[in-house]
């Protein structure tokens, strides 16, 4: 027997190296392109500050230069571009330092275009259209709040009118086809060191004026049925000012640059050595690198953690179709008469993105009573399996236990056969999703339940004769409904969002060739298949616990293969008296993905 396995064997090493080739993650967007102020600006004003000082290479940012501001992370994270655009510049964000909403202005280094006129700038620079795929962000008001701070009495006009405008450049993008706008609101200017500067009162008003806008933009943005991704950047900052310790953060009120704006601080002119690190503003009303990093950190969470629920639904999908082929593959051939018993052990690998994504390991079995009367089958199976996984990059981790009744079908010939099954699972999960902010990590967690209900066809035809080498095509098609409820995530905060009931189909066809040994003792088997999904991705959706009545957004869903390849290598042989069959099968020919089942069936007569 052991000479008869060592090619099997050799198969099975090959699967498994196939299985382990790395697969490369996606970006879900073209391109990301800012629209703001000082806050989102990553060097408008360079090029003009390197004509006074050609040394001024490291500075430009509103921020303790060199470092990021938050558009730098978010463009890093889905390798696109953040760089400036404007002054001789060609990047992706047209933000500028000291832009009003809707107001063009002349600041001391140049020519200030408002949010309104880098939108037209970059629509004029695009023929009117938006890249539907590409992320834009609209963020903006602060210096149309310092302006009312400048003017109490048109308070409410200035208000009114930055309000209207951003509406409207919200408006203008989504109807020249942008998809993903992210709208962030106004942080907590209150809690700045200029605000601080005019005592209590100072720090009322800026929180006033700053929830007050932030009120009317969403409130706005919400009756015009405008749908953006909301990032609350009020609700952190309070959260990081009100804890900074947990930052890392040892000073909340006052200014680490020593220069008279953060556009030039540089590391020589810092207040205290690492205070870009250890101080939450960078100048009067700027934050330092350290706190850009955390918001940026933040903007990244509020657009993943949407996409990460769907790798609930998906791994459901993939367990789903791995029980399928068990269920469909356990009558090997022409079976005898009468009543009989088979169990199914497998233990079901998945990988994607090369763990960036996800990947997670899940044992599972079967257990099934068969009917057999002139080659027709008729029978009933029932399972349970469990998996546990990690999001891939410290992201958390999920339990998914799934229990599942079926009826099974099936005629078999002595050349062709065709069976079909259907099940229905009830899904259980744990799922803790963690969010790094600067050297502090949040916990969110859930438990919601869903469920798999599974229809699969399969079919076959065999050339060759019975005692010797056989093949012939197989094809198939699998076909699922993935329900998962609704959930809030706990330890609610700003970075804590819920989740509407999630709904995912899933149909799978396909085609190939196999070919097996028949008669001998161990008689090895092959198949491969050619496998399509039929089914599209769909967005991904969620709320903010904090800005709840903003309601649900969303982003691109998970983009899995579509197309690929499947191999099942094994063996069917008698063990212990049982008709066993071992073996494991592979996905391959995919880029974003690796699933492979290792498993071992036995039945007997009663």
């Amino acid at each position: 027997m052991s000479l008869s396995l060592r090619p099997l064997r050799a198969a099975v090493a090959v699967a498994i190296a196939l299985a382990a080739v790395p697969a490369m993650a996606q970006s879900p967007y073209s391109k990301t392109v800012f629209f703001g102020d000082s806050l989102t600006d990553t060097g408008y004003f360079r090029p003009v500050l390197m004509k006074l000082d050609p040394n001024a290479a490291l500075v430009g940012r509103f921020t303790t230069n060199p470092g990021w501001v938050w558009a730098d992370y978010v463009a890093d994270q889905y390798g696109t571009n953040a760089s400036p655009n404007g002054n001789g510049q060609t990047g992706d964000n047209y933000a500028v330092g000291g832009a009003r909403v809707g107001v063009d202005a002349v600041g001391a280094l140049g020519a200030t275009p408002s949010m309104k006129t880098q939108m037209a700038t970059y629509l004029a620079a695009n023929g009117g259209k938006a890249d539907a795929n590409a992320l834009y962000t609209v963020w903006g008001g602060a210096n149309d709040l310092f302006a009312v701070q400048a003017a109490p009495a048109q308070a409410q006009a200035i208000i009114g009118a930055a309000v209207t405008d951003q509406i409207g450049i919200v408006g203008t993008l989504k109807a020249a086809g942008a998809e993903y706008v992210m709208v962030p609101n106004l942080p907590d200017i209150g809690l700045t060191p200029a605000s601080r500067a005019g005592g209590a009162v100072g720090m009322a008003q800026g929180t006033a004026l700053a929830k007050a806008y932030n009120d009317a933009l969403f409130g706005g943005l919400k009756q015009a049925g405008l749908q953006v991704i909301p990032v609350d950047t009020f609700t952190i900052l309070q959260e990081i000012v009100g804890n900074p310790g947990t930052y890392g953060f040892t000073n909340v009120s006052n200014m680490a640059c020593t220069s008279a704006s953060s556009v030039t601080c540089s590391p020589l002119s810092l207040a205290a050595p690492n205070a870009n690190n250890t101080y939450v503003f960078a100048d009067g009303v700027h934050p330092t690198t350290a706190a850009h990093q955390i918001l940026g950190e933040y903007a990244i969470s509020v657009l993943e953690a949407p996409r990460l629920q769907q790798v609930l639904s998906h791994s459901a999908q993939t367990t789903g179709r791995a029980r399928a082929d068990q269920v469909g593959a356990h009558v090997g051939s022409q079976p005898a008469d009468g009543l009989s018993w088979w169990g199914n052990l497998r233990g079901d690998m998945q990988r994607y993105a090369h763990a960036d994504l996800y990947d997670g390991m899940a044992p599972a079995g079967l257990f099934g009573v068969d009917w057999t009367r002139d080659g027709l089958v008729l029978g009933g199976f029932a399972g349970y399996g469990r998996m546990d996984a990690d999001f891939g990059n410290s992201k958390g981790d999920f339990t998914q236990d799934d229990t599942t009744l079926g009826l099974f079908a099936g005629w078999y010939g002595e050349r062709a056969w065709v069976n079909g099954q259907l099940s229905y699972s009830w899904l259980g999960y744990d799922v803790t999703r963690k969010v790094q902010l600067g050297p502090a990590t949040r916990e969110h967690k859930g438990s919601p339940d869903g469920s798999n209900l599974t229809a699969a066809i399969n079919a076959g035809y065999e050339f060759g004769q019975a005692g010797g080498f056989r093949h012939g095509p197989v094809a198939a098609v699998i076909w699922q409904k993935v329900k998962l409820d609704g959930y809030v995530e706990s330890n609610a905060n700003a970075t804590a969002l819920g989740y509407a009931d999630q709904e995912l189909d899933s149909t799978v066809g396909r085609i190939g060739w196999q070919a097996r040994f028949d008669g001998a003792s161990v008689q090895p088997y092959v198949q491969v298949t050619y496998d399509h999904e039929f089914e599209d991705g769909k967005q991904a959706s969620a709320w903010l616990q904090t800005m709840a009545d903003v309601g649900t957004y969303k982003v691109p869903g998970l983009e899995f293969d579509r197309n690929y390849a499947t191999a099942v290598l094994g063996a069917r042989l008698k063990l212990w008296g049982l008709d066993s069959n071992i073996g494991l099968s592979t996905t391959t020919m995919q880029k974003s993905a690796r699933d492979a089942t290792v498993f071992a069936s036995f039945g007997g007569s009663f």
